[in-house]
C-alpha cells in the first residue's frame, strides 16, 4: 500500500506521452489509406438534439457550429494537411454542422450519407442507423481514408467510444467481425 503513491505518479507522468504515441500511431494508420476516421462535428451551442421544429433544408433552425467549433475544424483540416492524410472520401450527416465541419477542413467533396444522420433525433432508427454505418465502414479499403463527419450520438454505438466535440475515432474495416469494424483509437482535440 506504500507503494501505491508512488506507482501512481509515475503512471501519471507517462500518460501524456502515451497519449502522443497512441495519437502518432493513429495519424500513420490514416495516412497509411485503408482506415476511416469518424469525425463528431466540432463545439457548437450548448445542448443535445436541435432546437423544437428545425429543419434540415434550413440551417438557421438548428444547432450550428460556434467560433470554437469552426476554428477546431479549420485545425482539424490543417492538421490532416500535415500528417500528409490522403482522403479519398468524405461522407457527412446531413445536420449542417456536419457539412460545415467538413467545408471549412477543406476536405471536398462531401457526399451526403444519412445513415449518419443524427441518431440522437431518429432514438427509435439507431440500430437501422448503425447498421447502415457498420455497411459503410465494412466496404472501405481506399484508396485513402474514408473521412465520416457525424455525431457522437452516431460514433457510440457503433464504436463503443463517445468523442467530444471534434474528436476523431480512427477505426479499421473487418467485415468478419460481428461489428463489421476494429476500433484502433481515438485522437482528441488539442
Amino acid at each position: 500500500m506504500r507503494l501505491l503513491p508512488a506507482i501512481l505518479v509515475v503512471l501519471c507522468a507517462s500518460c501524456p506521452a502515451a497519449a502522443e504515441d497512441d495519437a502518432a500511431a493513429l495519424w500513420a494508420a490514416l495516412r497509411a489509406g485503408g482506415h476511416v476516421a469518424l469525425i463528431r462535428h466540432a463545439a457548437t451551442i450548448g445542448g443535445a438534439g436541435d432546437p423544437p421544429g428545425f429543419r434540415l433544408d434550413d440551417c438557421a433552425t438548428q444547432r450550428n457550429l460556434t467560433d470554437k467549433g469552426r476554428a477546431q475544424a479549420r485545425a482539424l483540416g490543417e492538421r490532416f494537411r500535415a500528417e500528409s492524410v490522403a482522403v479519398g472520401k468524405v461522407v457527412s450527416s446531413q445536420w449542417c454542422r456536419c457539412r460545415e465541419i467538413a467545408a471549412l477542413m477543406g476536405v471536398d467533396p462531401i457526399e451526403p450519407a444519412p445513415t449518419f444522420n443524427n441518431a440522437f433525433t431518429f432514438r427509435d432508427r439507431v440500430d437501422e442507423l448503425t447498421a447502415g454505418a457498420q455497411a459503410i465502414v465494412a466496404a472501405w479499403s481506399g484508396p485513402g481514408t474514408l473521412v465520416v463527419m457525424t455525431h457522437g450520438a452516431n460514433i457510440a454505438p457503433l464504436t463503443g467510444v463517445r468523442p467530444e466535440e471534434g474528436g476523431v475515432v480512427v477505426v479499421k474495416a473487418e467485415p468478419a467481425r460481428a461489428e463489421k469494424l476494429r476500433v484502433l483509437g481515438q485522437i482528441r482535440e488539442r
